[in-house]
């Protein structure tokens, strides 16, 4: 696992006493996802970027290598996830030392492109370019926004001279990590950065209430396996000081924060947080059924499995949590 270091890491979370459990239907108002801002239909896009097949009840693209789905309940947990960390954060979309004015930023798997829409309304003077195997993202966008269908494991074609390259929850499904980082380091300007946003992909718990052998940390656990079958690392997140400095960049630092799964947590806004994060590791119960599981275990096997999980996920005397990590590197002036 990666190093943390005390000042790198966020405080640890106080959680509820027991019997005070919030009823989290009436604290947090819910609202209906809404499918009609997440859309792939354009003109100039060859026809084979839509085909699609279904594995398992799930949607997935013909064109994308990765093991797991491309349909709107993935898409609704990448927004989620994006709706999570500004939270987590305090509203930042990263934290590289990018200066007030960069001219070009590029986010590289842009997914439905919701952190790349908020990047051009925060810098409307950027150009602001999002790259994406699957072509779901919005229509309607900043004027200073456009989206590419590409594959960032290809050769670059995204132009040179950026000032910020922005990746996130991306670097697991990567058969080459360096290289993709390579890339992006020779297309920055010289003192450019990149940040890299991944969860560490396991269920922590400092309060013992979850053992290392409960469900929920064995379905981490055995993510990573059936993942590793694919060629790819599960929890790569963890560990890219390396993958970045042989890529070249330079001045690699990584802030961490704390998760909570669940809404355990005493302070209402990191419930919130908590609420955020485990709807997205439950969702991700199912995109790792439809394919990646299958690879390691039988149906009946994974439902066992997965049921058990859930009844850690929703269970508040359990108070575990991931780690988030904001990976940040810098191309040198000269």
């Amino acid at each position: 696992m990666a190093e943390l270091s005390a000042a790198a890491t966020h405080d640890a979370i106080e959680a509820t006493a027991p019997g005070e459990h919030v009823d989290e239907e009436e604290e947090f108002a819910t609202s209906d996802y809404d499918a009609n801002s997440v859309t792939s239909s354009s003109d100039s896009l060859s026809s084979s970027v839509y085909q699609h097949s279904y594995e398992n009840g799930r949607r997935v693209s013909f064109a994308l290598r990765y093991p797991i789905p491309n349909d709107d309940t993935e898409q609704n947990r990448d927004d989620m996830k994006h709706a999570m960390m500004l939270e987590l954060t305090d509203g930042k979309l990263f934290f590289a030392p990018i200066g007030d004015n960069p001219q070009k930023i590029i986010d590289l798997a842009t997914g439905t492109g919701i952190w790349a829409v908020d990047a051009a309304d925060k810098y409307p003077a950027a150009t602001v370019l999002g790259v994406d195997l699957s072509p779901i993202q919005p229509l309607w966008v900043p004027p200073n926004l456009r989206f590419l269908v590409d594959d960032i494991e290809d050769g670059w074609t995204n132009g040179d001279d950026w000032d910020f390259v922005h990746m996130r929850c991306i670097t697991p499904w990567l058969k080459d990590t360096v290289k993709v980082l390579r890339q992006a380091y020779e297309n920055l300007k010289p003192g450019g950065w990149i940040e890299i946003q991944e969860f560490d992909a396991r269920a922590h718990c400092s309060d013992g209430t979850l053992a290392t052998d409960a469900p929920l940390a064995k379905f981490f656990d055995t993510a990573e396996l059936a993942v590793k079958r694919f060629g790819m690392n599960f929890r790569a997140g963890e560990n890219l000081r390396g993958p970045l400095e042989e890529a070249g960049f330079t001045n690699v630092e990584c802030k961490v924060l704390k998760v909570p799964i669940g809404v355990w947590p005493k302070d209402k806004k990191m419930r919130l947080i908590g609420l955020y994060c485990r709807n997205a590791v439950s969702d991700m119960f199912g995109a790792m059924a439809a394919k990646p599981f299958r690879e390691i275990m039988e149906p009946a096997e994974i439902e066992v499995f997965l049921a058990a999980a859930r009844n850690d996920l929703r269970n508040p005397d359990i108070h575990s949590y991931e780690n988030y990590y904001f990976w940040m590197g810098q191309k040198p002036l000269a």
